[in-house]
């Protein structure tokens, strides 16, 4: 068997394959070596076994290299929003004509939306308008617990789960909390009310939000 898997090298094979003529013992350790270099995983008993028998595929064993976990960039909290005022609008910004684009865009993207004809059924659009974006809409107070809310009207700039941030024609930043108020929506002449109390959500909720109608609702 010893002699099917190793033989040493004659001095003319030596001196062809330009290769340094090593005795038998020298060889037979070598040899021994690199099988169980080859095999980590069988004891010395097996290997025999297994060369006696057939041929032996020697395996090659890479170093694994060690996975970097890259680190996931997170984004900013909500409370590191609020620190930073990212939401803030500068006050050289609260103009009203700058904001008028804006309602313009948004009445192209109710139509679409609303699909609005003569013809039209007004609880289609009002299912519509409970899941629509209205940043930029034009919305009015008609009802409040606070009087002074009552008749503000203008653009719609940001809307948060609990208040309407509304810029008016006379350039002034209305903040209108949705509690006990009641808002009206004007589009191409249909009008639809909306009652702040059940609309204490945010945008990107109401929009997978399943509304139920009410017969009456109280401010």
């Amino acid at each position: 068997m010893q002699s099917v898997i190793y033989r040493a090298f004659s001095q003319k094979e030596a001196k062809e394959l330009d290769v340094q003529h090593s005795g038998p013992q020298r060889a037979e350790a070598f040899v021994r070596a690199f099988l169980k270099r080859s095999t980590p995983h069988m004891s010395p008993q097996a290997r025999e076994d297994q060369l006696q028998r057939k041929a032996v595929v020697l395996e090659y064993f890479p170093r694994r290299k060690r996975r970097e976990r890259r680190k996931k960039s997170r984004g900013l909290s909500a409370r590191q929003r609020r620190e930073l005022r990212l939401f803030d609008i500068k006050p050289e910004q609260q103009r009203y004509d700058l904001f008028v684009p804006l309602h313009e865009l948004w009445k192209q993207y109710i139509r679409d939306l609303c699909s609005l004809k003569p013809d039209t059924q007004p609880q289609l659009i009002q299912s519509k308008l409970l899941k629509a974006d209205l940043h930029g809409a034009i919305v009015s107070v008609t009802k409040s617990k606070c009087p002074s809310y009552v008749g503000v009207t203008g653009i719609l700039l940001q809307e948060t789960k609990h208040v309407f941030k509304i810029i008016t024609k006379e350039d002034r930043l209305k903040v209108i909390p949705k509690l006990n108020s009641v808002f009206a929506v004007e589009t191409d002449g249909f009008v639809s009310y909306i009652y702040g109390s059940k609309f204490q959500l945010r945008s990107s909720e109401r929009s997978a939000k399943k509304f139920k109608a009410k017969g009456s609702i109280d401010l």
